[in-house]
């Protein structure tokens, strides 16, 4: 198989544009249409690809691309995918023999190989290119060349800031506007599939769905071991749920009381579940940036409640050193800087609760070397992150202790990296697990005939 050597990740203008050229070379098939704007008046774009006389009863499918800033994969993505439907609504082809991701054109994104069926007549495919342009204009990696590089721009907002998470944490009067296009645009698809692309920074691939989606574990295990992109088998973020199979997800029901631990958010009211009140199903296709083994271990831990309480000391002290750090920077009156500090603040906070999960009764006295490791990857994010979003602050304001916090951060860049053997997945390849597995959570929704 021959994928492209390497692209970058586009930013949201660089989206909107390519998206254009696409209308505008297919205005049949293709519609950009603007659907809200951010906080900062950025445009919310979408990139519908269908017949335009679909009957109204015809099915939706809606991607959400950049709801997290920090995981830029899932522009590109969407791209991918709608050149993928456009070349099979025209019969031009588009990809190679044998499944390979094929582009033209400097920085243009693969078109995605699809081993089942064309899409169902009539379905109407529409992609959020960015959900969060704001946030995207904060976190600048168009191609991160090692973990430190990802971390030196780094930004991820708070959770109440996050448009797919805002209503797990605020009340409906104090929603963004981000989250209110977002639900909007949810209530006039009613899609039958709502996709969400996310991507996480070191470890494995797995997807979280909203309800299960029967056969989907095939066809995601396959396009893994495909392009060796490793099975996150235990996902922090999925802890306790349901796996049908092998990297598969299936989130509390509405109603329950089972969430995941390390989250402050309910899941089930965040924008995912939104769809179920049209009986939609969302799915949450995560992809690494970089891959490593570890995540996908499935020996029997020897002890994984000393582990646990180990990694929740380190946490815990490495928070406490950033925390001390946090206490020298200003802010002031830049909106980046202010937007940088709430999300430092935001993250600590989190830490003491998550800190109290692993070493609490709950904690499992038996679990996979896989598990630790996710649980590993999950804390040290945490602190580095809040570190390195300091340290953008710091440095801006030409903060005296900035170059003690460039040591702090470049050193657990090295250690994640060193700990995790770490290796680069590149751009055309987390694109081409992503739309694969958006395409057969597609096929495998509609043979199950929902």
């Amino acid at each position: 198989m021959t994928l492209i050597r390497d692209m970058c990740y586009p930013t949201p203008h660089e989206l909107a544009l390519a998206a254009r050229a696409l209308a505008d070379e297919h205005p049949a098939l293709a519609r950009l249409r603007r659907i809200g704007a951010s906080r900062a008046g950025e445009p919310l774009w979408l990139l519908s690809v269908g017949p335009t006389s679909a009957p109204a009863t015809a099915p939706n499918v809606l991607v959400v691309a950049g709801a997290h800033a920090n995981e830029p994969v899932g522009g590109a993505t969407a791209l991918a995918l709608a050149r993928r439907l456009l070349h099979e609504a025209t019969g031009t082809g588009g990809a190679e023999a044998g499944g390979a991701a094929t582009h033209t054109g400097a920085g243009a994104t693969p078109v995605p190989t699809r081993a089942s069926a064309p899409a169902a007549a009539g379905t109407t495919w529409h992609f959020l290119l960015c959900a969060d342009p704001d946030g995207a204009a904060l976190h600048r990696t168009p191609r991160p060349y090692s973990l430190l590089d990802y971390h030196r721009n780094f930004f991820r907002p708070p959770g109440p800031e996050q448009p797919e998470w805002a209503p797990s944490l605020l009340p409906p009067d104090r929603l963004p506007p981000e989250t209110l296009a977002l639900t909007r645009l949810i209530d006039e698809l009613r899609p039958a599939l709502q996709v969400s692309l996310h991507g996480t920074d070191l470890g494995g691939s797995w997807v979280q769905l909203t309800r299960d989606i029967p056969g989907l574990a095939e066809p995601f295990g396959k396009s893994a071991a495909d392009l060796r992109i490793p099975v996150e088998t235990s996902a922090s973020d999925a802890s306790g749920w349901p796996s049908p199979g092998a990297g598969i997800f299936v989130m509390p029901e509405p109603g329950t009381t089972a969430d995941g631990p390390f989250h402050p958010e309910d899941t089930r009211l965040s924008t995912w579940y939104h769809a179920h009140r049209h009986a939609g199903t969302t799915a949450i296709v995560e992809v690494p940036m970089w891959a490593s083994d570890l995540v996908d271990d499935p020996a029997p831990h020897p002890d994984p409640r000393a582990a646990l309480r180990l990694l929740a000391g380190r946490l815990t002290a490495d928070a406490a050193r950033v925390a001390a750090l946090r206490e020298g920077a200003a802010g002031g009156t830049d909106p980046a800087a202010a937007a940088l500090l709430r999300a430092v603040d935001w993250t600590l906070a989190l830490i003491p609760r998550i800190a109290a999960e692993w070493t609490g009764p709950g904690a499992p006295a038996e679990a996979t070397a896989a598990y630790i490791g996710s649980i590993d990857a999950f804390g040290r994010r945490l602190s580095l992150r809040a570190a390195a979003m300091l340290l953008r602050v710091l440095r801006a304001e030409g903060h005296p202790t900035a170059p003690a916090v460039d040591r702090l951060v470049t050193g657990w860049c090295e250690e994640f990296a060193d700990r995790f053997q770490a290796r680069w997945v590149p751009v055309a390849t987390q694109v081409e697990h992503q739309s694969r597995v958006v395409l057969a959570a597609y096929d495998r929704l509609v043979a199950a005939g929902r």
